[in-house]
């Protein structure tokens, strides 16, 4: 007995190392990014296109996850994919050339957004599915974690962190810390080793069987318009606060990861209390009020308003994005758990995002202008039309998604 409960705490902390890293390693860079091209004096246009990294990698998530399913054993691919990371934001820090840049932070991406899919399907995989937001909240403490690196630089080495290029080093540095902790996971082999391979097999897209559920159609396509509003927080929020006046952009946005922690070890309470439709429709309502309170702030960014919006950051993710990988791995066929993760990764951050991207970076030249000093930007009318199509996303899932009884797509 004695010996059991050993091994599951062996497992339970080194899948809680997993998540911790992996979202460490992405957001000690990702969350200034958008101010560091603006420092570079890169175009709007081509922003959004080097900001679309994130998006397009996660378009491969179904490949990463059909190699997890039928070819190699989920720590090794994890394990490449953090190595390719690491070499990748290396070059990064030593490119400013627009064009370069985003090539190599595209390579970077392909490798690295379908581990978001894979490191869920590894940690359910052995452990309940109730039991994945106790791990997952480990991700969210390595996100918030990120921060402190930014404190360091402007309070002990008394440099500037974010809108630099020294985010890519800590990013590299971390990137193969993790893969070598990667190497210490949990045997995860794969699930559907030997079986005959179809031309949907080889582009991970055998998921898509689970289309025919009428409420996993509908789920996705909710999935991918609530995206759309949550990428101009993804994208631009550092802009935002750039803009307005705001330095430690890294520091600020992860009083939102802080609430997560919290949220994600209520997740599971308020699934078995309330169930899954009513929990992701919590994530939904936060999304509104993010956007309301941002609009609320007006243009001289009122810290009480930008705090909440940014606040509630751990609502959306925790109820809504969480509850959407919860509500997956229920709906999904035991061989086809890595895949299912990555269709929804490839749906939300994939086209989502992408699309959300294009659409965030047109909103913004839409309500904003040159002037001598930079750009004038109009934020009250940006957030306001974030409002509004986060509120359409709200009526729809209310209206369309109906509760259920959760088992696996046959």
């Amino acid at each position: 007995m004695q010996d059991q409960a050993n091994t599951r705490l062996s497992v339970y902390l080194r899948l809680s190392a997993m998540m911790f890293f992996q979202y460490m390693m992405f957001a000690v860079w990702w969350v200034p990014m958008a101010a560091y091209l603006v420092n570079l004096g890169v175009s709007r246009a081509m922003t959004a296109v080097i900001l679309s990294s994130t998006a397009l990698g996660s378009l491969a998530s179904p490949l990463g996850g059909m190699l997890a399913d039928r070819y190699f054993k989920g720590q090794h691919v994890l394990f490449v994919s953090n190595l390719v990371m690491a070499v990748m934001l290396l070059l990064a820090a030593y490119t400013s050339h627009p064009l370069g840049l985003f090539v190599i932070l595209l390579v970077a991406m392909l490798f690295y957004m379908p581990t978001g899919a894979l490191v869920s399907s590894i940690a359910m995989t052995h452990s309940p599915s109730e039991m994945f937001a106790r791990i997952r909240v480990w991700g969210t403490i390595g996100w918030i974690m990120a921060g402190s690196f930014s404190l360091v630089s402007v309070s002990w080495l008394g440099q500037d962190f974010d809108g630099t290029r020294l985010p890519f080093f800590f990013g590299s540095a971390l990137a193969l810390l993790t893969a070598m902790i990667n190497l210490t996971l949990p045997d995860t082999p794969p699930r559907a080793k030997g079986q005959q391979a179809t031309l949907l097999d080889v582009m991970g897209f055998r998921s898509l069987v689970m289309l025919k559920d009428r409420n996993f159609r509908v789920f996705l396509l909710l999935f991918f318009f609530s995206t759309i509003p949550f990428s101009m927080y993804w994208f631009y929020f550092s802009e935002y606060l750039q803009s307005t006046g705001y330095r430690l952009i890294t520091v600020t946005m992860s009083v939102g990861q802080i609430t997560e922690i919290f949220i994600l070890l209520l997740v599971p309470m308020a699934i078995r209390r309330y169930g899954l439709r009513s929990t992701m429709l919590v994530g939904l309502v936060a999304l509104v009020v993010r956007y309301l309170a941002f609009y609320l702030a007006g243009e001289q960014a009122a810290l009480p308003w930008v705090m909440t919006g940014v606040a509630v950051h751990g609502v959306i993710f925790g109820f809504l994005h969480l509850g959407a990988q919860i509500y997956t791995d229920k709906k999904a066929p035991a061989a086809l758990k890595a895949q299912a993760q990555g269709l929804t990764f490839f749906v939300s951050l994939g086209l989502g995002m992408l699309a959300g991207n294009f659409f965030s970076g047109w909103v913004i030249r839409l309500f904003s202008q040159e002037a001598s000093h930079g750009l004038v930007y109009q934020w009250d009318l940006i957030w306001g039309l974030m409002t509004l199509i986060s509120l359409v996303v709200l009526v729809g899932f209310v209206m369309l998604f109906r509760n259920e009884e959760y088992q696996p797509i046959e």
